[in-house]
């Protein structure tokens, strides 16, 4: 009897430790997910923190933009007090969106280090650049603007001159970026297709076997490639194929096409799904007689 209740002890004290131990695993991974749901918080507020500091950039350059074209009616009749107000208004400028972008160097940085950051912050930061570029172009038209009513404001010409090189090079770098993004995106929706007789698929290695005791084998290793025509599967939903035969070859999902002929008898391939047609394989190999 003592036996039974000492082993019956041992089972309620052996139970209380792993549940203790499961309660202090738990805790562990709680306080884990609560610190990085923290940071994560922490890298957003300063992410907005800095867009509203650019923001606030831009719109105190738009309200020296409007004094400066206002004070420009007004050199005649104000002259030196007019020239000195957009001497300092433009140096203002100059100087403000020199932080701009420093700020947006910032944001740019914090998006590198935040492997999750969502495509709407890439997208927010993109627009940003696209105005400081816009920003800078308008002030190297005020500045020429000014010089050809003989108000030089030399101090200037550095200020404009750096923005002017940094944002070339901010452009340049966002249009090999643009550039790239367009290939990738050609690439993603690029198939091929290419239909022939049996002999013809033959010839270039896209169709093989097919005698009494083999079985026909469709794109093989070394198949000529140049034999296909690419095409963009956002935009190419139909192909004619001018034969009254037609037999698909290729690995396509039922229910994503449509096989029929037309008032000629000819078979036209119809795809009604074009992301379920090609998920399968990006080429269409189709035998005609």
């Amino acid at each position: 009897m003592k036996k039974s209740l000492f082993i019956l002890l041992a089972c309620v004290i052996g139970l209380s430790a792993c549940d203790f131990g499961q309660k202090k695993k738990l805790q562990a991974e709680k306080d884990s997910l609560a610190l990085a749901l923290s940071e994560k918080d922490s890298e957003l507020n300063e992410f907005w923190g800095v867009f509203n500091e650019i923001q606030e950039g831009f719109r105190q350059i738009n309200i020296a933009e409007n004094r400066v074209d206002l004070q420009r009616g007004s050199i005649i009749e104000q002259g030196a007090t007019a020239r000195q107000k957009i001497k300092e208004d433009m140096e203002f400028i100059a100087k403000t969106m020199e932080d701009n972008k420093s700020q947006i160097e910032k944001l740019e940085s914090l998006l590198k280090r935040n492997k999750n950051a969502s495509a709407n912050l890439a997208q927010t930061l993109e627009s940003l650049k696209a105005e400081l570029v816009e920003k800078t172009n308008r002030i190297g038209e005020m500045q020429a603007e000014l010089a050809s009513k003989n108000i030089r404001i030399q101090e200037l010409d550095a200020a404009v001159s750096n923005l002017a090189a940094d944002v070339e090079t901010l452009a340049a770098a966002n249009d090999a970026k643009a550039e790239a993004v367009e290939e990738q995106d050609r690439i993603i929706n690029s198939a091929w297709f290419v239909f022939g007789t049996k002999s013809e698929l033959k010839d270039q290695k896209i169709l093989a076997g097919g005698g009494l005791f083999k079985s026909t084998e469709v794109l093989t290793e070394d198949f000529n490639k140049d034999y296909f025509t690419e095409i963009d599967i956002r935009t190419t939903k139909t192909i004619e194929l001018y034969s009254k035969s037609a037999k698909i070859l290729t690995s396509h999902p039922d229910g994503s096409y449509t096989l029929e002929k037309n008032s000629k008898g000819e078979y036209v391939l119809s795809i009604t799904n074009a992301k379920y047609f090609w998920s399968l394989s990006k080429y269409l190999v189709i035998q005609v007689k």
